[in-house]
């Protein structure tokens, strides 16, 4: 198998290396990442400047490596342009999690997503992370059960995995919907200058089954996730509600 890598931590994360040392056991491995930290960069891609690689400043033990002055999806694009018999494209592991909500903006995912827009699988692994560094030898075992699952089929399909700071079953889940508060913190630069920085905290309970539900839990959570952002049940409630052709009117059964 033809696996390539990316991140949105950038090229010196360990969270890439580690995920580069286990998928390796799977196959041939490439890593092609941003060449600076893209968190939060969601799905930009870059169109008013070129785009170029360097071979990677660390050594990645035989795996071939290189950085890019773009975004996680923009490194997606340039690497199956360079590996053009890539089979799956691996997102991560990102320092942090990436559930529910903050899906919209993730630059990890999105990396995964862009893969499925050019016909490959994609898939984002994340965990959580805080005054130290993860344990990335404890997440191995988990990281490599869950490829091994995921990997089990060929299909084009995109999937959001987060590993807990100390896994103890896997779990599949859907994505949490509930609200959350994006916050404002106002501050001071060291010359007295204000500056801002936005967070985020959860306004509502996780709901069973979720993924949240599931990492407070210690579970792995995997969540299949789909490109196509249609509300099904809400369009089916305006067909013949409004004055605007339906699928009849569009020769679409």
């Amino acid at each position: 198998m033809n696996i390539l890598i990316t991140n949105d931590d950038g090229i010196y994360s360990p969270g890439i290396a580690a995920l580069a040392q286990t998928a390796r056991k799977f196959g041939t491995v490439r890593v092609v990442a941003p060449d600076v930290e893209q968190s939060s960069m969601g799905h930009a891609i870059t169109h008013s400047r070129p785009l170029n690689y360097k071979k990677s400043p660390i050594t990645f033990e035989g795996i071939e490596a290189y950085r890019v002055n773009g975004t996680p999806a923009d490194c997606v694009a340039l690497g199956l342009h360079m590996y053009p018999d890539t089979e799956v494209v691996l997102s991560g592991i990102n320092m942090g999690p990436n559930l529910g909500n903050s899906m919209w903006h993730s630059g990890t995912l999105a990396a995964a997503k862009q893969a499925v827009l050019l016909g490959i699988k994609g898939i984002a692994l994340s965990t959580p992370v805080g005054k130290t560094e993860p344990d990335f030898e404890l997440l191995a075992p988990f990281v490599e059960r869950c490829l091994s699952l995921l990997f089990e089929t060929n299909e084009v399909a995109l999937y959001n995995v987060n590993f807990p700071k100390e896994p103890i079953k896997m779990m599949w889940t859907r994505q949490s919907v509930s609200l959350y508060d994006g916050t404002v913190i106002p501050g001071e630069d060291p010359m007295g200058r204000k500056n801002f920085w936005i967070s985020v905290r959860s306004l509502e309970q996780s709901e069973e089954n979720s993924d949240r539900w599931a990492m407070e839990r210690n579970y792995v959570s995997i969540t299949p996730l789909r490109l196509d952002l249609t509300d099904e049940k809400r369009l089916k409630e305006k067909i013949g509600t409004e004055d605007v052709i339906g699928y009849q009117g569009l020769g679409i059964s």
